[in-house]
C-alpha cells in the first residue's frame, strides 16, 4: 500500500477548529489579497503562472522558473516553478523554501545520521509546501515531498509550520502579483500546511519502519509524503463562516 493512500482528506472547517479568531481574520484577509490577485491579472488575459513564465523562453521539465529563482535578500523566503508531474494532470507547481536567516532563531535541522549532503548553517533552507496548478494559472492541491526531491535541509513538521509566518516575498520581480499571491496562499492555507507537514513526517516514518537499511530522505522509490486538494473559495467561505459563528 502507497504511504499516500492512508492520508486524510479534512474539509477546510474541521482544519480551522484550533486557530482562534485573530489567525482566521488574518487567513481570510490573505483569502481576499488571493482574490485580489487573480482578478487584477484576469482583467488583461494574465495568471500567476504566467507572469513567472514570460520571457523566459521555451518551457521546459525539470527547469527553474525565473532562472534563479525568487529570493527575498530581507525576509529570506523563496520559491520557484517547474514541471515534472504530467501524469498527475497539473501544468507545474511552485516550490516554497526559507533560507536559514530568516527562520527563528532557536530552530535546528533535524538530527540526521545519513551519508547525504544537505545545505547547512547559512545555506541551510527548508521546503515549506508545494503548489500545484493547473493550465488555467489556478491552484489544485497542495503537497510535500521527501527531503531529495529538493535538495533541502530537513527540519521537524512542527518547526517547519513555525516557519509559515515567516515566509514572504515583498519586491517586485518578476512579478509583483505573483509575490503577492504566493505570500497570501501560504497564510490562507496555513491549516492544511501544518496538516501535511505532520503528515509528511508521519509517512517519513512508517517508510522507514517499512524499509529498514534504507536512508529514507534519500529513497527514490518515495518522492510525495503528503497531498491535498485545495479551493480559494471554500476556503475563505469556511473562514467567512467560522468568524460569523465567533468561536474560537
Amino acid at each position: 500500500m502507497s504511504p499516500l493512500e492512508t492520508i486524510a482528506e479534512p474539509r477546510p472547517a474541521e482544519l480551522l477548529g484550533d486557530y482562534p479568531a485573530e489567525d482566521c481574520e488574518l487567513m481570510l484577509q490573505a483569502g481576499y489579497e488571493v482574490r485580489e490577485c487573480f482578478r487584477v491579472l484576469d482583467k488583461v488575459g494574465r495568471n500567476v503562472v504566467g507572469e513567472i513564465l514570460e520571457g523566459q523562453g521555451t518551457f521546459y521539465e525539470l527547469q527553474h522558473y525565473p532562472k534563479g529563482d525568487v529570493y527575498d535578500m530581507e525576509t529570506h523566503a523563496q520559491y520557484y516553478y517547474h514541471a515534472h508531474r504530467p501524469e498527475s494532470g497539473e501544468h507545474g507547481h511552485f516550490h516554497t523554501f526559507l533560507r536559514a536567516k530568516g527562520m527563528p532563531r532557536d530552530i535546528r535541522p533535524a538530527p540526521y545520521d545519513g551519508d547525504a549532503p544537505r545545505p547547512l548553517g547559512k545555506d541551510a533552507l527548508a521546503h515549506i509546501i508545494a503548489i500545484s496548478m493547473n493550465a488555467a494559472g489556478y491552484p489544485t492541491h497542495l503537497f510535500t515531498t521527501n527531503r531529495w526531491v529538493t535538495a533541502e535541509t530537513w527540519y521537524r513538521a512542527e518547526d517547519v509550520i513555525r516557519m509559515i509566518d515567516h515566509f514572504l516575498i515583498d519586491h517586485a520581480w518578476p512579478s509583483w502579483a505573483t509575490n503577492r499571491w504566493i505570500s497570501a496562499m501560504l497564510t490562507l492555507f496555513k491549516p492544511q500546511i501544518a496538516h501535511l507537514l505532520r503528515q509528511r513526517d508521519r509517512t517519513v516514518a512508517a517508510w522507514q519502519k517499512a524499509h529498514p537499511g534504507r536512508d529514507v530522505f534519500e529513497d527514490r522509490e518515495l518522492e510525495i509524503t503528503s497531498i491535498l486538494p485545495i479551493s480559494v473559495e471554500e476556503q475563505i467561505e469556511a473562514l467567512e463562516a467560522r468568524l460569523r459563528r465567533g468561536d474560537g
